[in-house]
């Protein structure tokens, strides 16, 4: 099983990316796909989560984040708009299995907002 994070960087305050995330040795039709952070010295913490079913996000990013996914892609994305130097973390994106609840991982991408 793979998660590979891709699209992250530094930005400047106001600005946007886009995180990917594409799965592989998975079904990842039945997963559910998440958004975490650790930003230093702070714990990892849920950002966004998709299901089959719809979507919930983390109060401090509602309205400025939107996590999506691609099935046919094996994909899961991760619009940031209106980026905040607290949004400055390692991303990371996992994949949890609906029935077991088995968690998988990727290694992280760095995003850094900065002037």
């Amino acid at each position: 099983v793979r998660l590979v994070e891709s699209g992250g960087g530094l930005v400047q305050p106001g600005g946007s990316l886009r995180l990917s995330c594409a799965a592989s040795g998975i079904t990842f039709s039945t997963y559910a796909m998440s958004w975490y952070r650790q930003a230093p010295g702070q714990e990892h913490e849920l950002v966004a989560t998709i299901t089959s079913v719809g979507t919930n996000y983390a109060d401090s990013v509602k309205g400025r984040f939107n996590i999506s996914r691609d099935n046919a892609r094996n994909t899961v994305y991760l619009q940031m708009d209106s980026l905040k130097p607290e949004n400055t973390a390692v991303y990371y994106c996992s994949a949890r299995d609906y029935i077991t609840k088995y968690m998988y991982w990727g290694q992280g991408t760095q995003v850094t907002v900065s002037s």
